[in-house]
């Protein structure tokens, strides 16, 4: 999957990019025309055409570990951290939220409290043992572990499962997942696109990221989108920063993501930009024109395992295809598989060829959902 080329050279600065994923942010830096290295846990096969070159590390706690032997191998200019990243202090300097402000918005909790406190509407947070609920660990991403919880039975196995960690509990609200991205220099913010968000909708992790639709074409996007440039304003956040919502009777604020989020390879197709320049430059304090409509829709889908599986072969690297794992990378049950695009000149043809491009890629990888 590529994204467009810019049209000036940035100064000579190398980027080092870290965190659980880095495909989709190094893609963009280096259609920005930055110089990359990553620190990724997947190491896919297509990070290396972004890429000077990349590390893989097991775990958060080994995370400062492999930075530290990337920062012995080069030179960095700016540290752009992803998901899982973005509170280390490397010692190069950062490009993107600042930590004490991510910290807020990493605490579910804390971004719920900072909706109220905002004057936002938001899911009311209810006393635990409040059924029905919608109950997510306040750490984390992703929405794999969110779960509706209707009675104690439930919320005895889902504590089982999830490792009882510390949860927040909001009344459930239903209706349409939708994202905004935003640009933000810590003061004054502009959205850029708005994104219909797909979920995995299964019995595992059903709230679980699965991909993305942009734009989103719905009676409530302009007030939601107001709504997300009101809330990226008065974050603090600095760089892209994504605002999670509910479009159901109102517009529910969710999360904030300070980082960049897995919706940027369907907003740099929808339109044209490239998220990676705008992010460094309202990092230096300068925001972006509001930019226009979207000049064609795309959309995302991450395909999962249904079963265990050895990649066994290389597919290629399609235009149609990111995300790839390199050949005898064994995939557990429900794990993320690779990401399949679609595109065209209206949503209806967007997801038939995103269709058509899941069938031919089924045919490298099995059997996936």
């Amino acid at each position: 999957m590529q994204t467009r080329k810019t049209d000036r050279k940035p100064l000579n600065t190398r980027v080092l990019i870290a965190g659980f994923t880095t495909r989709h942010v190094a893609c963009s830096a280096h259609a920005a025309g930055y110089s990359v290295c990553s620190v990724d846990h997947f190491c896919d096969r297509d990070l290396g055409l972004y890429t000077d070159e990349y590390l893989p590390f097991d775990d958060l706690e080994s995370l400062p570990r492999v930075i530290g032997m990337m920062k012995a191998r080069h030179d960095f200019g700016m540290f752009v951290p992803t998901s899982g990243a973005e509170l280390l202090d490397t010692g190069i300097p950062l490009c993107g939220c600042p930590v004490e402000t991510a910290e807020i918005f990493l605490d579910k909790l804390k971004t719920a409290r900072f909706f109220h406190d905002t004057g936002v509407i938001s899911p009311e947070i209810l006393e635990p043992g409040t059924f029905p609920a919608m109950v997510k660990p306040t750490h984390g991403s992703g929405g794999w572990r969110n779960a509706v919880i209707t009675s104690e039975r439930e919320w005895h196995d889902w504590r089982s499962v999830m490792g009882d960690p510390p949860a927040l509990w909001q009344e459930v609200v239903e209706g349409t997942p939708a994202s905004v991205c935003c640009i933000a220099n810590g003061r004054e913010a502009v959205a850029i696109a708005a994104n219909e968000q797909v979920l995995r909708g299964d019995t595992y992790a059903k709230f679980g990221f699965s991909g993305s639709v942009t734009p989103l074409v719905h009676p409530l996007s302009g007030e939601m989108v107001r709504c997300a440039e009101r809330i990226a304003a008065a974050s603090g956040c600095r760089g892209t920063v994504g605002i999670d919502f509910i479009l159901g009777k109102k517009v529910y604020a969710i999360e904030v993501n300070p980082r960049f989020q897995g919706t940027v390879d369907t907003v740099e197709m929808a339109t044209g930009l490239n998220l990676f320049s705008l992010h460094v430059a309202a990092c230096r304090g300068h925001l972006p024109a509001r930019p226009p409509a979207a000049a064609r829709f795309a959309t995302r889908k991450i395909l999962f395992a249904k079963e265990e599986l050895i990649v066994d072969q290389d597919f290629p690297a399609y235009p149609f295809v990111a995300d790839i794992p390199p050949s005898g990378t064994r995939i557990e049950q429900g794990g993320a598989v690779v990401s399949v695009y679609g595109w065209g000149a209206s949503r209806r043809d967007a997801i038939l060829m995103l269709d058509k491009n899941i069938r031919t890629v089924q045919q490298y990888i099995g059997r996936t959902s």
